[in-house]
């Protein structure tokens, strides 16, 4: 049985396409399928399916499909129901995809040993599992949120392709098409550099100087930044006559492997997220983590370990892709990145993550396929051992799950983005973020929505900003629900985020949504925290200290602020500043506030003195 999702999404068997129809159907098997045997919970395919507007019977209709593609899909394939959601396995068919990445890689490891025959006939059968844009006949939710990784690992395996081309001198054969690539992609600079060599080597260096101009006002419209460095460098080499006219032999022509323009050995992994474009703010943050991954940011021996903690919301992520994006040149052996979150909130496994990264160290076909984490944890280390590589773990959730991904020589550094304090990397380096000041927020709100748009309407904007509260992710919503509605004024959004009462409802677009990135910490939480976390944000918005809890829930002082430090190590709970017996006081964020007390929205009456009611029995039987 084969699989595709590369294209339409279809199922073959013995050669013949298997008949189904129907969006919803399509894309509840590829969500199954992109997942690799991993839950998909229930409520990412309620989002996959319907978007923002799911049917009041959502968990019937997905047992309905599940039940549906059982019965299409047969007994080589077992769809489990695991809570949160679904899991399938494939057993021994095949999934385009995975032959996809499997051919790219092995094409990527011959063009790093300069064996270009070899990798253009390996990159050209990864690119032939294509047969249109992903995911076509399921639906625009799904095709959202998948398809462009899909799309820039083509793109990718384009650029290398193109690079064994160009190693074996075949400039004019492939001119047109980098051409037609470069009207594709006009903001993809790789390319756009291939083509300007294809172009000196063929005899046409005014069409490679129009070009790279071409490409700089590109860049300059679109957004608003100069060409990077290695376009710069190829520029720099057309002009002064240094860029290769033609071949001399096979390993001294690739402009890549083994080295790039910026020096980094071809092949090296360049696993990093794309950067964000109008990154704003954060500046302090984003000056100790460069100086700290710099390699005299610690003293010579001592391991580069910086780690970034705040609340979900607060642009963990962003700063720390940003100052990986920015510190590149101090790590030549390349980057590696990994989600240590898996799209239902649950954390990965350490073992499911060291085989990514070390397919991505190479060689592939070297890495055990086995649950043995020592026998990983071995061959991760050997492998980064005495190499210049940047490694970012992003949403750790504590040591047990951090430890087997920390090498064990100075030499890799190590960016650690996390809602609490992690001992396994806390030190000199610990970056805590706040929220932006207004005037940052105001800033990030109109890089996000436009300048010009922001600047029309002060009032509105100013509004927006407070019922943020300096929340980046709620800001980056905000604005780009602004951006896609040219004709709508914000003055509209900014009256239905005044109410407290919808306000999260409205702080949502696309996959962005606060309620749901607050989810993962509360569903982390211990029960019997989870459920006094509804009263306590029912204090209200002021700083409280320990004793005001306690008189709330009908406990012990000490008990009470057992639980408010677990909030806080949660980062749902903030702690500000002292009373006047310079007891602890505690804050909600706003945002945390509402939803908290959103979650007891609908509650019967009595619900909350229920909770600590079961609360404080467990406390008296507590041994």
């Amino acid at each position: 049985m084969e699989f595709r999702v590369l294209g339409p999404v279809e199922v073959r068997r013995d050669g013949r396409r298997v008949p189904f129809s129907g969006a919803k159907l399509h894309t509840v098997l590829a969500a199954l399928l992109v997942a690799r045997e991993e839950v998909i919970s229930d409520e990412r395919l309620c989002r996959l399916l319907w978007g923002w507007a799911p049917p009041a019977t959502v968990s019937a209709q997905l047992y309905t499909y599940v039940s549906r593609l059982r019965k299409i899909l047969g007994d080589d394939v077992l769809i489990d129901r695991r809570p949160p959601g679904y899991a399938m396995s494939i057993g021994n068919a095949t999934l385009d995809l995975t032959e996809f990445e499997k051919l790219a890689l092995g094409g990527r490891e011959a063009l790093i040993a300069e064996d270009f025959e070899k990798a253009g006939e390996l990159l050209r059968g990864a690119l032939a599992r294509w047969n249109g844009q992903p995911f076509a006949n399921a639906t625009e939710y799904l095709a959202d949120a998948e398809a462009p990784r899909l799309n820039e690992a083509r793109a990718v395996t384009l650029e290398h392709r193109i690079a064994a081309d160009l190693a074996l001198g075949r400039h004019e054969q492939i001119t047109g098409e980098l051409t037609g690539l470069v009207a594709e992609f006009p903001l993809r600079e790789r390319i756009r550099c291939q083509l300007m060599t294809a172009l000196c080597r063929s005899g046409r260096q005014a069409d490679a100087i129009h070009l790279y101009h071409h490409g700089r006002a590109v860049l300059a419209d679109e957004l608003g930044v100069n060409p990077g460095e290695e376009l710069r460098a190829t520029y720099r080499a057309l002009l002064e006559g240094t860029l290769d006219r033609q071949p001399r032999s096979a390993p001294a022509v690739l402009t890549g492997p083994p080295r790039d323009a910026t020096g980094r050995p071809a092949g090296a992994p360049a696993m990093l997220p794309p950067d964000t474009v109008d990154f704003t703010g954060r500046e302090p943050e984003l000056e100790l983590l460069c100086r700290a991954l710099a390699p005299d940011g610690q003293g010579a021996g001592r391991p580069r370990r910086v780690l970034v903690t705040g609340m979900a919301g607060l642009g963990k992520t962003a700063l720390a892709v940003h100052a990986a994006h920015r510190s590149q040149r101090h790590f030549p052996d390349g980057q590696l990145y990994a989600d240590l979150r898996a799209p239902d909130g649950t954390p990965r496994h350490p073992t499911r993550v060291l085989r990514r990264l070390l397919r991505a160290l190479g060689p592939a076909d070297e890495v055990p396929v086995t649950e043995d984490q020592d026998q990983l944890v071995r061959l991760y280390r050997e492998r980064t051992r005495g190499r210049q590589l940047l490694i970012v773990l992003d949403n750790a959730s504590g040591a047990a799950q951090l430890g087997p991904l920390l090498p064990n020589t100075p030499e890799p550094a190590v960016l650690v983005t996390g809602r609490t304090a992690l001992p396994t990397v806390a030190g000199a380096h610990t970056v805590a973020l706040a929220p932006l000041e207004p005037r940052d927020s105001l800033e990030l709100l109109s890089a996000a929505a436009g300048p010009a748009r922001v600047a029309a309407a002060p009032g509105a904007a100013s509004a927006i900003v407070e019922h943020c509260a300096g929340l980046p992710l709620a800001l980056r919503i905000v604005g780009t629900r602004i951006a896609a509605r040219p004709h709508s004024t914000p003055d509209r959004l900014a009256r239905r985020l005044a109410d407290p009462l919808t306000r999260l409802r409205e702080l949502h677009s696309g996959d962005l949504d606060v309620h749901s990135s607050l989810l993962p910490s509360w569903r982390a939480l211990d029960p019997e925290v989870r459920a006094v976390f509804p009263a306590l944000a029912a204090l209200g918005p002021q700083p409280f200290p320990a004793a005001d809890a306690a008189r709330a829930l009908s406990l012990p002082e000490t008990e009470a602020e057992r639980l408010l430090e677990a909030l806080a190590d949660a980062a749902l709970l903030e702690v500000s500043g002292a009373d006047e017996w310079g007891q602890p006081c505690y804050l909600f964020h706003p945002l945390v506030r509402l939803f908290a007390l959103s979650l007891d929205e609908g509650a019967a009456p009595g619900r909350g003195a229920a909770a600590r009611t079961e609360h404080n029995r467990r406390l008296t039987h507590r041994p």
